[in-house]
């Protein structure tokens, strides 16, 4: 049996004439949206004055970019991941809205329309036609692409962006009644904020290159260390291990001495299991444990509160 169509999201608005707050593309594991309450108390109190520019190496879903942007704490910010094809997405976004936007109405219309056995075999289809094509040039703009993983992430299974040490996209259906695959309004609304961000794709430590003065303030949310050998989806694209994380503390430290602004989230092996590698690690500066929610779990019963680091060097 079909299914009706709800009303079209679809619309072609700009973002100069929209007054929406620009929030994550992607549902994103790990992603900060729920904690920011907690991470903003936790801001330079100079940030918006002295502090202008942000950086932030491992971008993800970008909550806390948004939240600085929003509140109009930032002018100029840098944004960076190791994964091209989020790169790629978010530089589409920037500069091609309307062809993203109207791209994921058509593809959002088709969905809607089938039964959920087609919604199934649809989904597979684009998810085979994306991991076909990821060697595709990742400096051409593609809004094909772009609304391929918007539109996998919104419809796989606990909206997750996971690949396979190929490099593919290998989450299942997800077999939602009505995903809301096109959200035209922050589309335009995030266009909007990386007018002000330099979008690139690389590895942490270019941000020693990137910072040229001290009125910078840096968030990093690496992948996270794994409390247990069970819970060791920590990167969407490679192995993080002990060495990257206390590669990343000496970039830390570095940057400290530059008198940077920096801020660090991880996770607590201390309340855990009281393995205190981080707080070995970081032991020169300020470690604060934050009680977080783990939304994205295989297991419903393992979502829940646990503790999170948060490091600031101020």
């Amino acid at each position: 049996m079909e299914t009706s169509v709800p009303q079209s999201t679809f619309a072609t608005k700009t973002a100069s004439n929209m007054n929406v707050l620009a929030k994550p593309v992607l549902k994103w594991a790990g992603g900060k949206t729920q904690l920011l309450p907690v991470l903003s108390a936790k801001y330079p109190k100079s940030l918006g004055t002295k502090i202008t520019k942000y950086i932030e190496p491992f971008f993800g879903g970008g909550a806390v970019f948004f939240d600085l942007y929003n509140s109009n704490f930032i002018k100029d910010a840098i944004i960076l991941d190791a994964n091209p094809e989020l790169i790629l997405m978010y530089k589409t976004i920037k500069k091609k809205p309307e062809a993203l936007v109207e791209t994921l109405h058509n593809l959002q219309k088709k969905y809607l329309l089938l039964n959920n056995s087609n919604r199934e075999k649809l989904y597979y289809e684009i998810r085979e036609d994306f991991n076909s094509n990821r060697k595709s040039n990742y400096k051409e703009l593609n809004p094909i692409r772009a609304s391929q993983i918007v539109f996998m992430n919104r419809t796989c299974f606990n909206g997750l962006f996971r690949v396979n040490r190929k490099g593919g996209f290998n989450v299942p259906y997800g077999n939602y009644k009505n995903p809301k695959i096109l959200d035209s309004e922050n589309i335009y609304a995030v266009s909007k904020a990386f007018q002000i961000a330099e979008i690139l794709h690389g590895d942490y430590e270019d941000i020693l290159a990137l910072v040229k003065s001290n009125d910078v303030f840096i968030y990093y949310d690496p992948p996270y260390r794994p409390l247990n050998d069970t819970s060791n989806f920590n990167s969407y694209t490679g192995v993080f291990n002990d060495s990257h994380q206390i590669r990343l503390a000496n970039i830390f430290k570095i940057l400290n001495e530059k008198g940077i602004y920096q801020m660090l989230s991880n996770s607590d092996p201390m309340s855990a299991t009281g393995d205190n590698f981080f707080d070995k690690l970081y032991e020169d500066f300020n470690i604060s444990r934050v009680e977080a929610k783990r939304m994205i779990n295989s297991n419903a019963s393992k979502r829940g509160k646990i503790f999170e680091l948060l490091i600031t060097n101020y």
